[in-house]
């Protein structure tokens, strides 16, 4: 059975920062892999994500703040989230994305192809 666990959420002041963990029989460094989220009432958003051949991407909302890296001896994706903003605020997903080719340049994994864990959530307060 595939399986993403994350964790690593938590509630911070807004500045602050965060960093998510995921880790499971569902990583892989030969998938598109990455982070979406999703805030109550809201779409899913994608946030970031990492292709095989390790160029990244993310989200407009999040750039110059996130930064998403993987460890493949530990079998673990991570995100780092600096200057967290209250709109930050959401459930974080670590999904891998079956729809976008392995190397496709732009890997931002929705939420809508593939697996993804069960979440952590991130809580960011003004």
């Amino acid at each position: 059975q595939v399986r993403l666990v994350e964790s690593g959420g938590g509630s911070v002041q807004a500045g602050g920062s965060l960093r998510l963990s995921c880790a499971g029989s569902g990583y892989s460094e030969n998938f598109c892999m990455g982070w979406f989220r999703q805030a109550t009432g809201k779409e899913r958003e994608a946030v970031a994500g990492i292709n095989a051949g390790s160029s990244t991407s993310y989200a407009d909302s999040v750039k110059g703040r996130f930064t998403i890296s993987r460890d493949n001896a530990k079998n673990t994706l991570y995100l780092q989230m600096n200057s967290l903003k209250p709109e930050d605020t959401a459930m974080y997903y670590c999904a891998r994305d079956l729809s976008t080719p392995a190397r496709y340049p732009r890997c931002l994994p929705e939420g809508r192809s593939g697996y993804w864990g069960q979440g952590t959530q991130v809580t960011v307060s003004s």
